[in-house]
């Protein structure tokens, strides 16, 4: 089973992971982890340019595109052999990110996007993403930290993530859930455990889980 965890900068996205993660592992599945950009020696080295390198000019389409190299990294180094394997996956970000970060907020077209994501990812989608949805400018008042270079993007940019997370959502609704982050940290992870659990009970895989702590 994959799943991915996506939404805007601010949400709550690596709490949210790491609980669900917990979960997974407490109802007995062997869950393997990762970052998008990430988690692979290549992945890493251009998450670092793609975050940290204020100093560089990187073209949307340029953006975009090491992002998919990134990510079909990742996807053969990691997820594919983790999934053979019998584990599952959770993936801090995935495609759909690309999607709507330099398709609907960074102008590009979301439908080439999703086509050369198919390309770099030979087609290996989750089973279900959920999105931590709330306010651009709600998210933005949480980052009390020193922001990475998507994250300096500006307001009416991470407006259109916003909006962009949403217009998927709409277009995939079996595929991609969205979640109100702008709630306290326990009832966003029951409602995600919640979604998790319709997708998992269809393969029978997990019974009824308790409530999160």
């Amino acid at each position: 089973m994959f799943f991915s965890i996506d939404g805007g900068d601010g949400t709550g996205k690596s709490t949210q992971v790491e609980l669900f993660c917990q979960w997974l592992r407490a109802e007995g599945h062997p869950v393997v982890a990762c970052r998008d950009p990430g988690s692979t020696p290549l992945g890493e080295a251009v998450r670092k340019l793609l975050l940290d390198r204020h100093d560089l000019d990187i073209h949307r389409r340029s953006e975009m595109l090491l992002y998919m190299a990134a990510r079909a990294q990742l996807v053969e180094e990691i997820i594919r052999p983790a999934l053979a394997a019998g584990k599952t996956v959770v993936s801090d970000r995935y495609l759909l990110a690309n999607v709507v970060y330099q398709g609907h907020a960074g102008g590009l077209d979301p439908d080439t996007l999703w086509a050369v994501g198919r390309v770099a990812t030979g087609g290996l989608m989750p089973d279900l993403t959920l999105v931590l949805d709330m306010p651009a400018e709600t998210a933005a008042a949480r980052l009390d930290r020193r922001l990475d270079r998507m994250e300096r993007q500006g307001a009416a940019f991470h407006a259109r993530v916003s909006e962009g997370f949403l217009a998927e959502a709409a277009r995939q609704p079996t595929r991609i859930v969205v979640i109100d982050a702008a709630r306290p940290i326990d009832e966003v992870q029951a409602d995600l455990r919640a979604a998790a659990r319709r997708v998992l009970e269809r393969t029978q895989t997990i019974p009824n889980d308790p409530k999160p702590e």
